[in-house]
Formats: C-alpha cells, structure tokens, sequence
C-alpha cells in the first residue's frame, strides 16, 4: 500500500527501510568520502573523484550510481561528459552534520593523521572551509558573531536577519536573498560548525555572502580540497566592515 501524506506526498517510512538504505550507503568509506568531497558545493566528473579518492574510475561509477539513485547525488551532463554535485542543501547539512557527530563520537585512541601534508589539510580545513555554498571553521564562525555583535543578525526568537543586516548586504553589493519572491530556502539558518562546536551562518543569506566572498576575491580555495584561505582584500574588508581583526 502507497502511503502518501499530504497533498499526495508520500509519508517518511514508519519501518526503518529508507533511513537504514541511506545508512547503507554512507557506510561505505569510498561513498562517504565522495560526499565529503562534494561538500565543496562543486560538480565533479566520476574520474576526477576517482583519482582523489584512490580507486578505480569503474569503482567510482558503480559507487556514483548508487548514490545518483538514492537521490543523495545530482547528476549533470555536458557533452560526454558526466558531472555528479550533492542533490541540495538538505543532502549537505545532512552529510555535514554526521562528519561532525564522527568527530564528536570518534576514540581517543584513533589514529592521527599519518602524514604532516594530512596533519595540514586538516588544520586548513578547521581554519576556514566552505560547508556546500556557505562559509565554515574559525572564519565562518567569526563572521557569524561579528555580524551579531553588529546587529546584523538577531538570536531572539530563532534566527533573522536584521533591516540594519540587509542594509549592510546592500552596502558590499550583496542581493538579499530575503527578496526573492517565492524563495523556499530559509534566508538564514544556523548550521552546526563541526570543527568550532559553535554556530556558523547558513541559508540563502550564507550562500550569497559566499558567492561574493569568492567574485570579490575575499577568499580562495586551498588546492582541490573545500578549505578556503583569506585573502588581503578579504582581511581588510572584513576589517572594515565587521571588525574583524583576527582573521589568521
């Protein structure tokens, strides 16, 4: 029997079955890393995540399709070419959020980082990253409270942006997500930060200053991995907007 909820939509299984696939099929380490990988908001080609996590490119399909199929994964194709990126910023905050429970719940006798290029990536990515198409880590974190500290966003009664907020977005030439007619994504969300245990700015709003953060030059990535770095330009504005200082 096909058990819809409403307006036809079907209802969340009561019998465990779609929770425990999905569980399956992070399971695996190979899976679990190319979603890792895709957190930075990209698509990549099945050989480009091959080669980045150590397998073959026929593995890499086989593992992709699965994914693909249990809609976790979108897929794009241009010309002869297939591109795979998360399914949405629901599939992120759900991948990010078990990497940050792995963390939390992770011995105190697993094993350190074998190398120091690893030691270095990791320490990267807990300074600043993108979380899907928001900003992450120390940075991520830093801006989310100095924007408080600035009355730009307001705790009171669940997250919001402020009208002194979506001024200031006016200001840097930020569009205001909050603006769009029919928008169904939250203008701003909190997301858990896995690397802080704190709080960072997610949502529409989050996405927006991200994609300014890299056409302004603020930030750039780090390599092939999702870690990001500050650059002069994004220091001083930073500087100049937020007070942020300690932005290392």
């Amino acid at each position: 029997m096909d058990k819809t909820g409403p307006g036809g939509s079907r209802a969340l299984s009561d019998d465990g079955r779609g929770l425990a696939g999905i569980a399956a099929l992070l399971a695996d380490r190979t899976r679990a890393h190319f979603c890792l990988t895709l957190l930075d908001g990209r698509a990549w080609t099945a050989g480009e995540l091959a080669r980045h996590a150590g397998v073959a490119r026929s593995t890499a399909t086989e593992h992709l399709n699965a994914l693909v199929g249990a809609g976790l994964l979108d897929q794009v194709r241009q010309g002869r070419h297939r591109y795979v990126r998360l399914a949405g910023p629901e599939v992120a905050e759900l991948i990010e959020h078990l990497a940050g429970l792995a963390e939390t719940t992770v011995t105190a006798a697993a094993p350190a980082p074998a190398t120091l290029s690893a030691a270095g990536r990791n320490r990267a990515l807990a300074r600043a990253r993108t979380c899907y198409d928001h900003l992450a880590g120390a940075l991520g974190v830093a801006i989310t409270d100095a924007m408080t500290e600035h009355g730009l966003l307001d705790w009171t009664h669940g997250l919001t942006l402020t009208p002194a907020g979506a001024a200031w977005l006016g200001e840097l030439g930020i569009p205001n997500p909050a603006l769009t007619p029919g928008a169904r994504r939250p203008a701003v969300r909190a997301c858990q930060d896995w690397t802080e245990r704190r709080p960072h700015l997610a949502g529409a709003v989050g996405a927006a200053i991200c994609h300014h953060a890299f056409a302004a030059h603020w930030v750039t990535r780090v390599g092939t991995t999702r870690a990001v770095q500050l650059t002069d330009t994004g220091r001083s504005t930073l500087a100049r907007h937020l007070g942020l200082t300690d932005t290392s």
